[in-house]
């Protein structure tokens, strides 16, 4: 009897032990979730191959996405939703639109406003577009994404528009005649209105339409996962939010290794199946995306010179809000807010740049300018960081004049091949690095990447950039800083979806409004690779490109006039 009764207490006291282990372990992993994980539910093989792990749990939930997670300041968040409403796009009428409802531009057509007015350089052309649909029918609402530019072949001149939309199928663009001669019109449809609201739907409900991945490894041992923004499921994840800026960054955690082991992050890929069969009708290549609407009358104005002024004078304007900023004239940018010098000859650059160090912090666009700058420069000689390439950091030298040139991208999101994860840096916890001064010049680029994802994302990112460039303004006034805008691109039914023009509109104008009132400097390649005779382009031409440098070496050295 006293065997069972010993029996019964030594198996009570192992039950009390295990019980013990099993609440420190519960303890444990809910500690360790504060610090290094949230909920996820898959993860990616080192052949990228997508696996489910929890067969047995089929609910949903919403994904974890750091950016809902601010805790902002009643003036940040006042600024936010002023943002949002400013960039708020017309809506079609509630229901579905059937495609042959849906504009069309081949049948489509403008006008221009008093064609045969007498203008003289200075005065305003007015067009008025009229929008139809696949039956010929005038469309009654708004929201079709237009951009319209003039321009003169021969004279290689080329300026935008600004569309104003009337929210009933009407457009009307303003133009500014800025030379003399015959200046043709040119309007396109980059979107219909009911392909804008599917590219709404996307950047709310699917940012991880791009997925990344990072390398994480512990001796011979390797294992990749996915990473993001926001990461669904119920799976544990590594938190890599920044400790300074709380930007927020997320890997599903391996199976086997630490969340400390990781090597790298990379572009994982694209999601396919976005779409229905009904909205893919929206992005057809040359159907109803980049088409061009013509003219039913005249395209073109006869400009004369502006009397008793000189020509090259008149554009000048002392208000940097002025529409358009600048127009190409021979091939060559004339900003209407500031002097341009054109650097033709790289003598001029390197007595330009002599005795400064230039820090260009973005993504490829930017990395052009390190490029063309280190091509162009023969004393500028590259550095071998040992960097990958097309990834950087990047960086090239001219000891002989005392110039340091370097280009490092930003933080995540960033669709590059592979960084290391010791390179993953925040543009500002970089500007936090700089102690500045009058030779010190600092160029940032950062929107394309950011175009999968909620505005918030985005807007989250340039609040600590700006927070970043004030506090270095304010301790080295003397600090040089530029802005490259966003550019336009060559788009088709799938980079629509992820990269369009009208994403990469919304980010800019964004940028704009927050970057406004402050010490900065604007190279506006918006306009720039729009206003151009070549084709759009992610990557725009070396003759584009040595004009934005021209207007980014102008704020570095500019003209005494």
């Amino acid at each position: 009897m006293w065997r069972d009764s010993f029996r019964l207490q030594i198996f009570c006291l192992l039950m009390a032990v295990l019980a013990i282990v099993v609440l420190v372990h519960n303890f444990f992993q809910l500690e360790h979730l504060d610090d290094d994980t949230v909920s996820g539910s898959n993860w990616i093989t080192e052949n990228n191959v997508q696996h489910s792990l929890s067969q047995t749990t089929r609910t949903t939930r919403r994904p974890y996405c750091g950016y809902k997670q601010q805790t902002l300041s009643k003036r940040e968040q006042a600024e936010q939703e002023s943002l949002l409403a400013a960039i708020q796009w017309p809506k079609p009428p509630d229901g579905k639109i059937a495609f042959v409802q849906s504009t069309d531009p081949a049948r489509s057509d403008f006008v221009i406003v008093k064609p045969s007015v007498f203008f003289r350089v200075g005065d305003q052309l007015e067009l008025l577009v009229r929008m139809r649909d696949y039956q010929g029918k005038p469309k009654r609402y708004g929201g079709d994404y237009l951009q319209a530019r003039i321009h003169s072949p021969l004279l290689k001149a080329g300026a935008i528009g600004r569309v104003v939309d009337c929210h009933n199928g009407l457009y009307k663009v303003f133009f500014t005649l800025l030379w003399p001669g015959e200046v043709k019109v040119s309007v396109s449809l980059v979107h219909p209105s009911e392909a804008i609201q599917v590219l709404l739907r996307l950047r709310e409900e699917r940012p991880d339409r791009v997925y990344f991945k990072s390398s994480f490894k512990s001796g011979r041992y390797s294992e990749t996962t996915e990473c993001n923004v926001c990461l669904p499921g119920d799976l544990p994840v590594c938190n890599f939010t920044d400790l300074y800026t709380g930007e927020p960054w997320f890997c599903y955690k391996p199976r086997k290794l630490s969340c400390a082991s990781r090597i790298s992050h990379a572009k994982g890929g694209y999601q396919k199946g976005l779409l229905t069969h009904e909205e893919s009708l929206f992005f057809q290549s040359d159907v109803n995306i980049k088409r061009p609407i013509l003219s039913s009358g005249p395209d073109s104005v006869i400009v004369k010179p502006k009397a008793f002024t000189d020509s090259s004078n008149m554009d000048r304007a002392e208000d940097p809000t002025v529409s358009p900023s600048g127009y190409y004239y021979e091939d060559q940018w004339r900003s209407r807010t500031h002097w341009i010098h054109h650097f033709n000859k790289s003598d001029d650059i390197t007595k330009c740049l002599q005795g400064k160090v230039i820090h260009l912090f973005g993504d490829s666009t930017i990395r052009q300018w390190f490029e063309y700058l280190t091509a162009f420069v023969p004393d500028l000689v590259e550095f071998n960081l040992g960097s990958p390439k097309n990834v950087g950091p990047f960086m090239s030298v001219d000891l002989k004049h005392n110039i340091l040139l370097k280009f490092r991208c930003h933080g995540p999101p960033i669709r590059f091949s592979t960084v290391f994860s010791s390179e993953l840096r925040y543009i500002a916890n970089e500007l936090n690095g700089i102690v500045g001064g009058r030779n010190t010049v600092i160029a940032i680029t950062i929107w394309s990447h950011f175009s999968t994802f909620p505005v918030e994302v985005y807007i989250r990112r340039l609040r600590n950039i700006r927070r970043s460039i004030i506090q270095l303004l304010d301790r080295s006034p003397k600090t040089l800083i530029i802005i490259r805008t966003a550019n336009v691109q060559e788009l088709g039914p799938e980079v629509s979806l992820f990269n369009s023009d009208w994403y990469s509109f919304q980010l800019d104008s964004v940028m704009r409004k927050m970057f406004s009132g402050i010490a900065v400097h604007f190279v506006d390649a918006w306009e720039m690779s729009l206003a151009h005779y070549l084709p759009h382009n992610l990557h725009p031409k070396e003759v584009i490109v040595k004009n934005q440098i021209d207007t980014f070496l102008s704020y570095v050295c500019p003209l005494q006039t």
